[in-house]
């Protein structure tokens, strides 16, 4: 077709394809159980329709719109892949069983819920994953609570917000990698703007924890569960604070600024040297692991499943899953699709607390109405970073936004991916446990109260807003 013939999407024509992707993911993972990813490639289907048949865009030139999203993103994605081998190596070398190790030494009874989140925050820092913490450790300190008769959903409510703070803070983790890939902001910049929110959300949550437990200070403690799992580690690792070398490192990265990909380098090639040094692993045992992942074979099922993960081939789900949301992504954003519903949103966006307001919201509805948070990551991403541009707001700004809500409300709605796994991993609704998950309910309305009052709200250097 001729470029001549090109022209607008109303409305209703760019609400189209995310109505379809709505009902095709509502059939496909609340149905069927299936995985979003052909789902995302129907809607796909329909945008490149809607695209080629009303607007008049050639295949080509969406495919070149594809791609050029794609490449936004191919830093995020070549980072998740050194992450998964950082994951098998940081295991095999005994660095994540050390940080669970001294983690779960914290427990006291006067201060439990605290201790369950801060436990959690360790390990999904070090594993960069909210699921696996809370389906080991956090099943581990549900029987725990359960036997010092504390409420279950209370319980349940500190696992969540202390796994998701790590999911949110740690550079493992794949949704803080792709945020900034989505916002166009760099992955420790991102990380680092984050402890401005997540840092007072997680302070006042602890405080209320410390608060709802201090009632049940003086209980005694039935360790059995964590002891097994204690125990299995120390039989199984070598566990010696040494461990924390290569964490601290990577934290030493962060705080210099190396650009993260040879930074996550450094880590995982130290993992490996770890292996070798303290697991007496082989080279081809640490090559395995960088490439397949850990297998944990301790026969304690909690220790087995928390540790065998990892490796480059563990992120290639999340990898698709990335290339077919950045697909449709890309034929949104090439036929102006994306551009016509955020200009119908932002006309309630006057200034940067409303566009902060209005990021928060738009990821909190994607969560609710397509069920995956990499959606509510992606999509209001790709929506948005021009209105941060236009309004001289550094998009590391619009990257912390998306994952004070997309990231941290997905665990609160039964029916997302995030919030289904809960409910079936630690068998507490999210509707039992969602008052009581204070982080994921607090960093979103710090987040609204930073923008509305500007503090850390960074301008892009003037240099840029010349350009």
């Amino acid at each position: 077709m001729s470029g001549n013939l090109k022209r607008k999407a109303t409305l209703m024509e760019a609400l189209i394809p995310i109505f379809a992707l709505i009902v095709f993911i509502s059939v496909a993972v609340f149905k069927y159980d299936a995985s979003p990813h052909i789902p995302l490639i129907g809607g796909t289907v329909i945008a490149g329709l809607m695209a080629t048949k009303r607007l008049g865009y050639s295949w080509g030139e969406l495919e070149d719109g594809i791609f050029k999203t794609i490449n936004m993103a191919m830093q995020a994605i070549l980072i998740l892949m050194v992450v998964g081998t950082i994951i098998g190596t940081w295991i095999l070398s005994g660095v994540v069983p050390t940080m669970i190790f001294y983690g779960l030494q914290i427990l006291s009874p006067a201060i439990f819920l605290v201790a369950t989140a801060l436990i959690c925050s360790i390990v999904s820092l070090a594993t960069g994953s909210s699921w696996t913490t809370a389906g080991t450790v956090g099943i581990a300190l549900l029987g725990v609570g359960q036997g010092l008769g504390i409420p279950l959903p209370i319980v349940a409510g500190a696992i969540v917000s202390g796994a998701y703070f790590g999911d949110k803070m740690s550079p493992l983790s794949d949704t803080t990698n792709l945020a900034p890939a989505m916002a166009g902001s760099s992955l420790f910049d991102h990380v680092r703007h984050m402890l401005y929110t997540t840092g007072p959300s997680l302070l006042i949550s602890l405080i209320l924890y410390a608060i709802i437990g201090a009632r049940y200070a003086g209980q005694s403690l039935d360790t059995n569960s964590i002891n097994e799992i204690l125990n299995a580690l120390s039989s199984n690792f070598y566990i010696s604070p040494l461990l924390f070398i290569p964490p601290i490192l990577v934290i030493v990265i962060v705080i210099l600024k190396v650009p993260a990909l040879p930074g996550l380098i450094i880590g995982a090639i130290t993992g490996g040297v770890f292996a070798f040094l303290f697991q007496g692993s082989s080279l081809g045992e640490i090559i395995d692991a960088a490439h397949y992942g850990f297998v944990s074979e301790t026969g304690i099922q909690a220790v087995d499943d928390l540790l065998s993960r990892g490796g480059l081939d563990g992120m290639m789900w999340t990898v698709s899953l990335i290339l077919c949301a950045l697909t449709l992504g890309g034929i949104l954003e090439k036929t102006g699709m994306l551009e016509v519903i955020a200009e119908s949103i932002l006309k309630l966006a006057k200034g940067t607390g409303s566009l902060v307001l209005v990021t928060l919201c738009s990821c909190i509805f994607v969560n609710l109405v397509t069920g995956e948070q990499y959606l509510a990551i992606v999509i209001p991403g790709r929506m948005y970073k021009d209105a941060y541009a236009k309004k001289g707001l550094h998009p590391k700004n619009l990257s912390r936004a998306l994952e004070d809500s997309g990231t941290l409300t997905s665990a609160l709605i039964p029916w997302n991916t995030c919030g289904a796994y809960m409910f079936a991993t630690l068998g507490i609704s999210p509707f039992a446990y969602l008052p009581f998950a204070f982080l994921n309910l607090i960093n979103p309305l710090v987040s609204a109260f930073y923008g509305f009052t500007g503090i850390t709200m960074e301008k892009l250097p003037v240099e840029s807003l010349s350009e």
